[in-house]
């Protein structure tokens, strides 16, 4: 029986419609947001970076580190994942070996961006892109090294920000006659720049639904009226995540006691369900028993 890839999967999920991806940045918020019942997820650099380093997003995440946050990623879950992969950690030879390496993590796809190395957050100022051309090829090269042609390469531009709407709606397309699979055009700012975006951009497109940002807060729903195919909410988990984190050490440091937040709190049980640890003491048993005959 063949295997089917993960880039395959997601592929055929997009062709039933709109693909709703949350943010995880690691094994076990992945497989909270597949027992939600999310059919694709989307691993964050942001997420990655801050909660494995304690570092800005600032392309300070090498690609090794990445790759491997990734591939634990893919094994805690059965269903696809996309990343987020920077510039592609480089330039050309760079971007072939990040798409080699992610590949062989187990992912679905990734998405590269416009951007000049170092980046920054896309919804932060002081952006720059590189010339169109230069990631033209850079797309290319990502179409090149791949050995799953189902992998999924989304192409994404920060253009909006430094250039204007119209350079980012250029950019979109050259990078599809490139070879990208779809679109992600960072930091509109407005219903009516994602709406305009998707008429002139005739791609599979990716909205990013970050918050705090530049841009406003947008449904599901209306995003699929628009014609985007994807939805990504890449660090709405995180950021109540770490408010949550932040309170109970504030709690705990006050008044030196658990106790208040017993019902907030996920419980043993429900943890040891989640990572199936009955099923590997059940393994374990089993291989001793066996050899015990």
């Amino acid at each position: 029986m063949v295997k089917v890839s993960a880039g395959t999967t997601f592929r055929e999920r997009l062709k039933q419609g709109m693909v709703t991806m949350p943010g995880v940045f690691n094994a076990i918020t992945a497989k909270l947001a597949q027992e939600a019942g999310f059919d694709a997820l989307y691993l964050s650099g942001a997420g990655v970076t801050n909660s494995l380093t304690g570092y800005p997003d600032i392309a300070l995440l090498t690609l090794t580190e990445m790759a491997q946050q990734a591939r634990y990623v893919a094994r805690a879950v059965s269903v696809p994942v996309i990343a987020d992969a920077d510039t592609g950690y480089g330039e050309i030879l760079n971007v072939a070996r990040a798409v080699e390496e992610f590949e062989h993590a187990g992912l679905a796809g990734i998405h590269l961006e416009d951007q000049v190395a170092p980046k920054r957050c896309g919804h932060l100022d002081g952006k720059q892109v590189i010339p169109a051309l230069d990631m033209a090829k850079k797309i290319r090269a990502a179409v090149r090294a791949r050995t799953d042609t189902d992998f999924f390469l989304i192409a994404r531009t920060d253009a909006r920000s430094i250039h204007g709407l119209q350079d980012a709606i250029d950019r979109a397309n050259r990078y599809m006659d490139a070879g990208a699979d779809a679109i992600f055009p960072e930091s509109l700012q407005s219903a009516e720049e994602f709406a305009t975006f998707a008429q002139q951009v005739h791609a599979p497109l990716l909205a990013n639904m970050t918050e705090f940002g530049k841009t406003p807060l947008l449904s599901v729903s209306e995003f699929a009226a628009m014609g985007y195919a994807m939805v990504i909410f890449p660090m709405t988990a995180f950021r109540v995540m770490m408010r949550a984190a932040q309170e109970t050490y504030s709690e705990l440091k006050q008044n030196g006691t658990q106790a208040a937040l017993m019902d907030s709190m996920q419980t043993r049980k429900e943890l040891y369900e989640l990572i199936r640890y009955s099923d590997y003491e059940r393994f374990d048993r089993q291989i001793a028993e066996e050899v015990g005959e």
